[in-house]
């Protein structure tokens, strides 16, 4: 109830206009709640040392285009307008720290699969938002889920679709089940994918490794940050196939993503990771992290746009 009475304090952004988050209502027979049909992105601003920081807002919503064009959907809208409605959505609820959803979706509400002709709406909200795992960085437990990560022989997996998600959602709730606090998807060809919403790396001689891109992994702007960072400090990074036992070597994990930051993991399947602690490359990935979502990293500032 709490939540609740909070985000009716805010104001949203539908089809172009500025409204109170109440009033952004929609049929409950709205085909992309029936059918999964929605086409989503995940932004954070954070509180900069120039004001609110959005953090790779051109970024985040070149995805979000290029999501729904995979999917063949009109939003109707350009980048331009797109990242102008997300600035004007901080701007108006005075948010000096949050996460923000840019949300298109079918809102026609009919029973079928078609969507041919079908109205297009386009939401935008921002939130307080604060730490995703509630456990204040101390280091995650997480499990080789027995559920495979979707390829793209299913679903598009480069696209950032509602639908894709389930895969996730049940990946995330047997992780829980069974006492851990997040999954590890593997692909279809039983090489280490992702989370069940963040990208993985591990650290092994001093290098930090990924996944790469046939892996089946979304292509996580927050992945793409650490690669960079990394680089610029002297770090190898190798993007290539992961296999599962790698991970119970590995002398760090960590994941990665808009919501999750950088989230250090000290757990998997039971096993110790390293010391069982947070690894002093993960601290090093992390501070950095959190200087370049600020501004307080000069050469990378060209990725926070200012409110």
């Amino acid at each position: 109830m709490a939540a609740k009475a909070a985000n009716s304090r805010l104001k949203v952004w539908l089809d172009g206009k500025s409204i109170w988050y109440d009033e952004a209502t929609v049929p409950i027979l709205t085909h992309s709640l029936q059918y999964g049909s929605g086409i989503f992105e995940g932004i954070r601003a954070y509180q900069g040392k120039k004001g609110t920081a959005i953090f790779r807002l051109k970024d985040h919503v070149r995805r979000f285009i290029e999501s729904t064009k995979i999917y063949s959907m009109n939003i109707g809208y350009d980048a331009h307008e797109i990242e102008s409605a997300i600035i004007e959505t901080v701007r108006v609820n005075r948010l000096k720290s949050c996460y923000i959803r840019p949300f298109a979706f079918y809102s026609d509400d009919h029973i079928g699969l078609d969507v041919s002709g079908k109205k297009v709406s386009v939401f935008v909200a921002a939130v307080p938002f604060s730490d995703y795992f509630g456990n204040g960085g101390r280091g995650l437990k997480a499990k080789v889920s027995s559920w495979r990560r979707i390829n793209s022989d299913v679903l598009p997996v480069e696209a950032k679709a509602s639908g894709n998600y389930l895969n996730s959602i049940i990946s995330s709730i047997e992780a829980k089940a069974s006492g851990f606090d997040e999954a590890i998807l593997l692909s279809k060809n039983g090489y280490v994918s992702e989370g069940s919403a963040e990208n993985i790396f591990m650290v092994k001689n001093g290098a930090i490794v990924t996944p790469h891109k046939a892996s089946d992994i979304l292509l996580g702007i927050t992945r793409d940050t650490v690669i960079k960072l990394g680089e610029a400090s002297g770090i190898v990074i190798e993007e290539r196939d992961m296999h599962r036992e790698e991970l119970y070597a590995a002398d760090e994990i960590f994941f990665s993503g808009t919501a999750a930051g950088i989230a250090p993991i000290v757990n998997v399947d039971g096993i110790s990771i390293g010391s069982g602690r947070v690894g002093p490359i993960t601290k090093m990935i992390t501070e950095k992290y959190l200087n370049a979502v600020s501004g307080n990293n000069p050469d990378f500032e060209e990725w926070v746009t200012y409110v």
